[in-house]
This record gives C-alpha cells, sequence and structure tokens, in this order.
C-alpha cells in the first residue's frame, strides 16, 4: 500500500503534493500568530488541589501577597539620617503617582509604638511615626531594632537595608473573572454535565483570557516604570525590586527569549553540523527546511488550539527542532547507503527503497516517544499535561511532513557524487563494534557497575524546589530576591490557619446572665481576646520562630510581645486588647492586628517566611515537621489548623509529579515491552532493547542522586522524555540487525554491518540531540539549563548503551531463530 501510495503520487508528482503540502503549512501559519506565553504562578500548581482553593479563601480574608511588590533600599548614609528619610519620602512620592499603586509604606509611615507616651491604654490616643514633630530618633532605632513587628521585616537585622511596601489596587474584575472562569470549570468536572456547561466555561476562559492579557500589558508597564524611578535614584543608594507580579513579568520575558534564542542558536549549531558532515548543500538544507516547516506546523496548531507555552514548555521549539532532524538524519543516512550501495541505480528508486526501509522502525520510533511524551498528562498539572500533548502532536505532525517532504523535494533534485569522507576517516561506528566483538566481557562489567551505581544512588534522590535558585545571580529577580530574602526575613510565604473551636451547644437557658450575654456575644472583641487563644499564640509564635530556616513571623503573638514591653513587663489582658483592636486607628491596625486575626471566622493566622536561599533547606521535611508538631500544640479542644501559601502548593505540585512520573514510568516500560515483543520478534530480544535503554537512563539519575542534584518541575520530566527518546536508537538498530542478521546467520558479522551502516545515523542523530540540548545552558531558567545538561548526559548513556550494551546482549543470548 506505502509503496503504490510513493511511486503512484509522492515520486510521480512532487511538484503537486509540495505545493499542497506548502498551503496547508501556511494556512497552519496563521495560528502561530496567536501562540501566547504564561507565566503566572497558577501554571505551577495542581488543578484539583484543595490547598489551593483553601489559600483563595484565606486570601479573599487577609491582605494578599499577590497585590504587593517591596522595594529593598540601602541608602549610602545611616538609614535615620536626614537624608535618607528625604530619599525614602522621596521613592515612595514617586510610586505613588503611578497608576496601579494604592499605597506606599516605608518607615517613614509605621507607628513607634515605643515612642509614645508608655501607657497601653492611651497608646491608640498616642501614635507617633518618623513623620511626627520631635519624634525620638535614639527610641526609633532601637525600636527597629528590636521590635518582632519590625526587625527583620521592614529593616535589616544591622538597620542597614529598609523595606518599601508597594501595594497595588485590588482587580475585583479579575477576580471576578476568575472566580467565574472556575465555577464554569467545576460544572464541566460534574458526571451530569451539559452542553451548555461546556459552553459556558469556554465563553468564561476567553473572557478570562482576553482581560488578562490586558492586565499583563498593564504589568509589564508598572514593572517598567517602578525600575525606571529606581534607576533615577540609583545614587541615593542600592535599591532592588520584588515580588511576584515582577516574578510574572520577568519570567515572560525570559520565556519569550529562550524560545528565540534556543530556536536561532540550534538552527546556526544544526547548519554548522550537517556542513562538518555531509559537505553538500542539499544534506543541510533539506534537512533543515523539514524542520522549518514543522516548527511552523506545530506552532500554528498550538496558537488554534489555544496552548499557552509556560516555563515547563518553554523548549518545546529545541525539543521539536532536535526530534524533527533525528527522523530526517535517519533518511539522508539511509539514502547515502543505498546510493553507494547501488550507484546505477535511478533517483526515485533510491528514494522509494529509502522511504520504505526506514518507514516501519521510524514510525515505531516515533509511536514510543509520543508515549514518553503522553505519559507526562497522567500527572494534574496544566502545563505538564499541555507540554505532553504540545510534543506529541509535534513530533507525530514532524514524521508525517518528513515522510512527505523528504522524498518529494530529493524527487526533483538530480542524483550527486557523495561525499564521505568524514564516514571514511571518522570510524566511530567501527571502533565501538571493536570493543562490542573484542571486549565484550568489559561492557557486560560495565553494565553489572552501573546497574548497582544506579540502584544506590537513585534512592539519595530528593525532590526540591528553590525559587531563588531558579535564577541566575545576574538577573534582577536573583538578586531582588536574595536581598530580600537574606535581609528581610525571607522570601517563600508560609501561613499556618488555626481555627478555634466553637461550642455549638451553648444553651442561654443553661447560663447565668452573665454568661448567657457572652455567648451571645462571642464573636464582639471584648470578649473574643480569651486567655485560650493569647496562650494560643504565645506558644505557637516562639514555636515559629525556633525553626530554622524560618526567617520572619509576624502574628497576634507579634503584638502580645510587644504590648508587654509597652505594659511594663506584664502581659496585656483580655481587655486591652480589646481596646487596642476597637479603638486604634484603622491605618494602624492593618499594620500590626487586621492581617494577623479574624473574628468572624473565629481564626488566628501566623504569617512567616522561609530562608529559601539556605542550601540546607528541606521543604517537604520542614513542611512535615510542622504538621506533626502542631498536632501536638493545637489539640482537638482547642481547635484546628491548616498550613497554606505559596510553598505548600508548589511542594504540593512537586510530589504530585514525582509519584506520577515514578509511577507512571514502570507503566511506560510495560508498553514498549508489549511494543517490542511483536515488533522484534522475540520477547527475550524484547527485554534486551529495555535493559539497553533503562541502564544508561538509571545511571544517570544515580548520578544525581550521588552528587546532590535534585529533581525540581523540569528535571522531573526528563525519566518520561529520556525513555520516550532514548528507544529510538534500539528500535533502528534492532531493525537493522535482524535485516543484516537474515543474511548469513552470523551474529558477529551483523553486529559489524549494523554498526558499520545505521551505526552512522545513531551517530549523527545524537551529536544533533546533544547539541540540540546542549544549547538549553545558555537559558536564564536555572532548571532549564540542568534539564539540557541531564538530558546531553541521558542521550550520551543511552547511545552507548545501543551501540556497546544491546548488540553485546544480542550476541551474548542469541534472542532470533536462524
Amino acid at each position: 500500500m506505502f509503496k503504490k501510495f510513493y511511486a503512484n503520487y509522492i515520486l510521480a508528482y512532487p511538484i503537486h503534493v509540495l505545493s499542497i503540502l506548502l498551503v496547508g503549512i501556511v494556512l497552519l501559519g496563521f495560528g502561530a500568530a496567536k501562540l501566547e506565553v504564561d507565566a503566572s504562578a497558577e501554571t505551577l500548581l495542581l488543578e484539583d488541589d484543595a490547598d489551593l482553593k483553601f489559600m483563595r479563601e484565606i486570601s479573599s480574608r487577609y491582605p494578599s501577597g499577590l497585590d504587593m511588590l517591596i522595594v529593598s533600599f540601602a541608602p549610602k548614609n545611616d538609614l535615620l539620617s536626614y537624608e535618607s528619610l528625604q530619599a525614602i519620602e522621596k521613592i515612595s512620592n514617586e510610586l505613588k503617582k503611578l497608576e496601579r499603586v494604592d499605597s506606599v509604606t516605608s518607615i517613614l509611615e509605621t507607628p513607634l509604638l515605643e515612642n509614645g507616651s508608655g501607657i497601653i491604654t492611651e497608646l491608640v490616643n498616642d501614635i507617633v511615626t518618623l513623620k511626627t514633630p520631635n519624634a525620638n530618633l535614639e527610641k526609633a532605632r532601637k525600636e527597629f531594632l528590636t521590635s518582632p513587628i519590625y526587625s527583620q521585616n521592614l529593616v535589616s537585622k544591622d538597620l542597614k537595608t529598609t523595606a518599601i511596601v508597594v501595594m497595588l489596587k485590588p482587580d475585583d474584575a479579575y477576580m471576578y473573572l476568575l472566580q467565574k472562569r472556575n465555577d464554569a470549570k467545576a460544572k464541566t468536572e460534574m458526571k451530569n454535565f451539559t452542553k451548555a456547561d461546556k459552553e459556558e466555561f469556554s465563553l468564561a476562559s476567553k473572557e478570562f483570557k482576553i482581560y488578562r492579557d490586558e492586565l499583563r500589558v498593564k504589568e509589564r508597564k508598572l514593572i517598567d516604570d517602578i525600575r525606571e524611578i529606581l534607576a533615577d535614584n540609583k545614587d541615593l543608594g542600592t535599591l532592588f525590586l520584588g515580588g511576584v507580579n515582577m516574578i510574572a513579568v520577568d519570567m515572560i520575558t525570559f520565556i519569550k527569549s529562550d524560545i528565540m534564542y534556543f530556536g536561532i542558536s540550534l538552527f546556526l549549531l544544526f547548519v554548522f553540523a550537517l556542513w562538518l558532515i555531509f559537505r553538500q548543500l542539499r544534506w543541510i538544507v533539506l534537512p533543515l527546511l523539514i524542520c522549518v516547516l514543522s516548527i511552523i506546523a506545530t506552532t500554528g496548531i498550538l496558537g488554534f488550539f489555544g496552548w499557552e507555552v509556560t516555563v515547563i514548555s518553554s523548549n518545546f521549539i529545541a525539543l521539536q527542532l532536535i526530534l524533527t532532524i533525528s527522523i530526517v538524519l535517519h533518511l539522508t543516512v539511509r539514502y547515502r547507503e543505498l546510493a553507494a550501495k547501488y550507484a546505477q541505480a535511478k533517483q526515485k528508486r533510491l528514494i522509494l527503497l529509502t522511504v520504505l526501509s526506514k518507514l516501519n522502525p521510524s514510525f515505531f520510533a516515533v509511536f514510543t516517544t509520543i508515549i514518553g511524551f503522553l505519559s507526562l498528562m497522567l500527572s494534574k498539572i496544566k502545563p505538564v499535561i499541555s507540554f505532553g500533548w504540545m510534543m506529541a502532536s509535534g513530533i507525530s505532525l514532524s514524521l508525517i511532513i518528513a515522510f512527505i517532504a523528504f522524498p518529494a523535494i530529493l524527487a526533483l533534485l538530480p542524483k550527486k557524487a557523495l561525499y564521505t569522507k568524514f564516514e571514511k576517516e571518522f570510524a566511530f561506528s567501527s571502533f565501538c563494534a571493536k570493543i562490542v566483538h573484542k571486549k565484550g566481557n568489559l561492557v557486560i562489567a560495565a553494565c553489572i557497575f552501573l546497574i548497582v551505581f544506579a540502584f544506590f544512588g537513585i534512592q539519595k534522590i530528593k525532590v526540591e524546589n528553590s525559587f531563588i535558585g531558579y535564577f541566575k545571580s545576574n538577573t534582577q529577580i536573583y538578586q531582588g530576591m536574595k536581598n530580600i530574602d537574606q535581609n528581610l526575613g525571607g522570601t517563600t510565604p508560609l501561613d499556618v490557619i488555626v481555627n478555634f473551636k466553637n461550642d455549638e451547644d451553648i444553651q442561654s437557658e443553661s447560663f447565668d446572665d452573665f454568661e448567657a450575654e457572652f455567648a451571645e456575644n462571642k464573636n464582639d472583641p471584648k470578649y473574643w481576646f480569651s486567655p485560650q487563644k493569647t496562650k494560643t499564640a504565645m506558644r505557637l509564635s516562639d514555636y515559629f520562630e525556633s525553626l530554622e530556616y524560618v526567617g520572619k513571623v509576624q502574628s497576634l503573638g507579634t503584638m502580645l510581645k510587644i504590648g508587654k514591653t509597652l505594659n511594663n513587663g506584664k502581659e496585656l489582658d483580655g481587655f486591652e486588647l480589646a481596646l487596642i483592636y476597637t479603638q486604634l486607628p484603622p491605618q494602624y491596625k492593618d499594620i500590626v492586628l487586621n492581617p494577623f486575626l479574624n473574628i468572624e471566622h473565629n481564626e488566628l493566622r501566623f504569617t512567616m517566611r522561609l530562608i529559601d536561599s539556605d542550601p540546607n533547606l528541606k521543604r517537604d521535611e520542614l513542611l512535615k515537621k510542622m504538621q506533626k508538631d502542631l498536632r501536638e500544640i493545637v489539640t482537638s479542644d482547642i481547635g484546628s489548623y491548616k498550613l497554606s501559601g505559596a510553598m505548600v502548593l508548589y511542594n504540593n505540585m512537586l510530589q504530585s509529579l514525582f509519584k506520577s512520573q515514578i509511577s507512571t514510568l514502570g507503566a511506560v516500560v510495560l508498553v514498549f515491552l508489549i511494543i517490542f515483543w511483536p515488533l522484534f520478534g522475540s520477547l527475550k530480544a524484547a527485554v534486551i532493547g529495555i535493559i539497553a535503554n533503562l541502564v544508561p537512563m538509571g545511571a544517570v539519575f544515580g548520578f544525581m542522586g550521588y552528587v546532590g542534584i535534585p529533581l525540581d518541575m523540569m528535571t522531573i520530566t526528563i525519566a518520561a522524555i529520556s525513555i520516550g527518546i532514548g528507544v529510538d536508537d534500539v528500535i533502528h538498530y534492532m531493525h537493522r540487525f535482524k535485516e543484516e542478521l537474515s543474511k548469513d546467520g552470523d551474529y558477529i558479522q551483523a553486529m559489524y554491518r549494523s554498526h558499520n551502516s545505521i551505526g552512522y545515523a545513531m551517530y549523527y542523530t545524537t551529536v544533533a540531540t546533544v547539541l540540540g540540548f546542549s544549547v538549553l545552558v545558555f537559558s536564564n531558567f536555572i532548571p532549564t539549563i540542568y534539564f539540557g545538561i541531564l538530558t546531553v548526559a541521558v542521550m550520551l548513556m543511552v547511545f552507548f548503551g545501543a551501540i556497546l550494551l544491546l548488540p553485546r546482549l544480542l550476541i551474548m543470548l542469541k534472542p532470533f531463530k536462524i
């Protein structure tokens, strides 16, 4: 069927075929303009994470760091000098003029509680700030250095750096559209959802996306405007910007830069490599033309389907180029081999033989690669799922385009004498064949060593994520986060919400008048600040502050400690706390009380930031320790507790991704075994193929465990991707080995002939793959760099597994009947 198709259509009417192909790709190209980038925090979260829903609920009750930017400022003069305070006011005033800025808070506006009269009951009417005439600067200095509210939060320990907090105007329209989309999505996840529900979700998604894209333009302008202000004031001191919004904006810039840089760099590297190997224009232009056509078609489909490029999928163009060039190189090497062997054969005859001989192994090689990528869909993270779909679609298009464009274009070109000097002078495949034949025991010994090495190394692998560690030290994201992390109490936010137990069995008639009044007014501040709540607040505050790697901790306990100091060493009672709560001016209450308690919901909130730059921080272990310890502090008679915040969400994402990838890896291997069995015609051969692929790949993961390279959101996908790409060499080699073995039944000679034919294609595709993934080391995103380096290592090891271990096992075990 395929022979007739190629002979009667592709090779008979190459111009017509290419015209139709080009028209189709041009039409798809219009969709490429719709391709968008999404670097929001939501792209790295689990779709159905209960902790995400809880965090959104909590964010509606308390101030959220998502609407806040922090400017860290280290003035040239003393922080409390007149010049420094003037500089802070100047910068603050300029920031306040920006359209999206709601308020700006600095040390100038914060209440100096120790500057007042010293009488706690008069505190609410005696608020002093640095703007108050005759404020005592020495008392202020002492308070900034010792106050649990300000030290390592608004100012650094050494009083050389301060934070200027920029609160952005809440975007109610964004939150409304987000909730509308999420509600519509929830309906589509029900068993009995209707067509109307699906249409409602589609409409809500489009509406949200349009508004989100408009908001991103505004956020980009805001960040640029703030950076311009900081640049204009750099002579006043050292200034850094930090915050979630800034990270999202910069990440979009990084992703777009990576896509462009990876594509261009890879294209130029392939030009050089193809020229070095083939030294003929057609073998440079033809593979690269097919790569370009595949990229245009793939990006067009992504644009039409609305799949957005995220941090996870930012290297999709590099991957697409690598996978496409591998397909074309196998066709190229096979054609050149046949042209050298049958020098008198006509061009179309050679092309037909090439395509028909490579169609079967190429299809199964691509099919197994698709399975590897589709295994990513079993994760619950939308960008990872989309990445799997993107690459599965892309490699499918590459196969189709390559097997149409390659023969059609080549049919229009005359036969030409081949340049084979590279193959003759660089006989690496022949060298490997001699090792397999003469040093076979050494190959097996190396295999056993790698198995043991991998077994113990893999057990040492950790799953970790460091936000600061994700970026190069010369980027503004890294510099801003590092400065805030080390000087202002940490970066990664973590909340603990304690919900106190309500006595639902209170019956007014069973109490005396006082108790009845208390039951009816239990949410009144006069009665809410009970000894149980204040004791719990103090105990938890002390516990969190005692934890290693925890930076700044703030809560009601913070206010209680300050109150004790102001109250001459006596703890504040419920009456005094209620007085402060009800009488403190709103602008100050929003700083010292409102972020940490909610009387209506009968709960306390403990906020802390982790020292993310500490290399010894083990996030999952810390969260588990907290969960265990909190069970002993917040007992059932007190109430309940729950951890929340970005750290919890990202840790959930990583742990879920790790578990899903490890659990699906076994399933992927089993699927490959099922495919290999009929494909190779022998169960023993199928097992050999799996071993030849898994051993070298396991060695790389073992190395990661020994040297302490953690699995993060990028490197954790290497297993699925590598096993999918890695089996390509096994399939191509096994297919050729069987063909050569059928000629004389001699395993040794079949091995030599296979190395001297398909071995070159394997070598060339590995060089292309290594060159391709090595480009990723120039990314600004550290996980992408690790992904590139580790994938290069895996591909090299898998190549040696296919060129050395696979043939040695075939010779030893002789799985094929002769």
